[in-house]
């Protein structure tokens, strides 16, 4: 009988042992599950903060391309209601031709000139709203390495 109360013992030992090993590993990982979750709650927080900001400039930018396109297609107009009324105004068919020559070719080079200047403010709106998120992805990178050696 006392070997069997001795194998008892060593049993219940045994079973309290692992009990308590348990209980400290699960412990352990609970706690680690709850340090990689704030992180990726953090994550998730800045990359929100990176999309708003984001968002902003872009508006910011789109709102200044229709103020430069709002401008210029005003001021053509104006520019050409006044080569209409100068080639109306013209006293033979020679200078109503030199009229609208002179006006078809600065009107020709104002409009290159904005379209370069449009696609300048395009290039400039879409660098400054995609940096905010430039990061993210390292970011997340470095979340996931810092999960996994934790």
């Amino acid at each position: 009988m006392t070997k069997a109360k001795s194998a008892g013992e060593k049993a219940t030992a045994t079973a309290e042992t692992t009990l308590e090993n348990g209980a400290a590993a699960l412990k352990t990982g609970l706690e680690k599950a709850l340090k990689n979750y704030d992180a990726v709650l953090g994550f998730g927080k800045e990359t929100a903060e990176a999309c708003m900001k984001s968002a902003t400039v872009a508006g910011k930018g789109i709102e200044s391309l229709n103020t430069e396109i709002y401008s210029y297609s005003k001021q053509s107009i104006e520019d050409s209601i006044a080569a209409t009324k100068a080639v109306m105004g013209s006293k033979s068919v020679h200078e109503a031709f030199e009229f609208q020559t002179d006006f078809a070719k600065s009107a020709f080079e104002s409009y290159v000139g904005e379209l370069s200047k449009v696609s300048e403010m395009m290039t400039a709106a879409t660098k400054d709203s995609y940096a905010p998120l430039k990061g993210r992805l390292q970011a997340w990178l470095d979340v996931v390495q810092t999960a996994r050696v934790a």
